[in-house]
């Protein structure tokens, strides 16, 4: 019973979500998503309602992953204000996170299987494993790394569920606080500042489009030899 009762819950996890991303196409909103400019649209033409529309593709874009979640925020924070994008949209982040690890949690490492390329869950999945918090903790620090892939296969770990979200909750919010101050205008430089800034971001971008698996590996493998082997008591059962 217990697994036709995992396959059941399977099913109607794949169900909503092929019926949550036919939607979104069909309504034209996945490619929206794209574009911070109508993001921003959208948000001003829903009024009141804009709040929950915000909060809703935030979440979208942590367990759909379309666009990275700091394109949303930096639109959101344009239409809202800092303080409402930054805590809604992070509340919304953090809840997608939990999302998709306790589904994977739940669903075991078939569905991790499915739902990710098996190349990428050999990569992440032994060295979760084997350093577990700080990796997690460092890894979501990175701009290089995939947080989304990372929650998914943090979840058929041994890693408390607790434990877990305090690591995304102490790692996963600086990113988008950066992108709430931009978008907000709280963070105000002059010109010579933001031509600086273009020109840093610009220099990183480019590698990072070029080489970003390189880079990916070079980090991740420093980070396995720096991280000792720590805080692995209190473990729950592999999933």
């Amino acid at each position: 019973m217990k697994g036709k009762r995992k396959w059941a819950a399977y099913a109607l996890l794949a169900a909503g979500l092929a019926a949550a991303v036919y939607a979104l196409h069909s309504s034209g909103l996945l490619a929206m998503m794209d574009s911070r400019e109508e993001i921003h649209a959208l948000i001003d033409a829903t009024g009141t309602w804009g709040y929950a529309v915000y909060v809703l593709l935030m979440l979208l874009s942590t367990v759909l992953a379309p666009v990275p979640s700091n394109v949303t925020m930096l639109a959101g924070a344009a239409a809202l204000g800092f303080w409402p994008a930054m805590l809604l949209g992070t509340a919304a982040m953090l809840a997608g996170s939990m999302l998709v690890f306790l589904a994977a949690r739940r669903l075991g490492r078939a569905f991790v299987r499915r739902k990710l390329e098996g190349g990428v869950v050999d990569k992440y999945l032994p060295v979760i494993e084997e350093k577990r918090d700080m990796f997690l903790f460092l890894a979501m620090l990175f701009p290089f790394f995939p947080d989304d892939v990372l929650c998914i296969i943090a979840g058929v770990t041994s890693i408390p569920t607790g434990r877990f979200a305090a690591i995304i909750a102490a790692a996963r919010p600086w990113g988008l606080v950066f992108a709430a101050l931009l978008g907000s205008g709280a963070l105000s430089l002059p010109l010579w500042g933001y031509a600086l800034l273009g020109a840093a971001l610009i220099a990183l971008f480019i590698p990072a489009m070029i080489w970003s698996r390189q880079i990916e590996d070079w980090l991740l493998g420093r980070l396995r030899r720096m991280i000792p082997d720590c805080g692995r008591g209190g473990q729950e059962d592999a999933v």
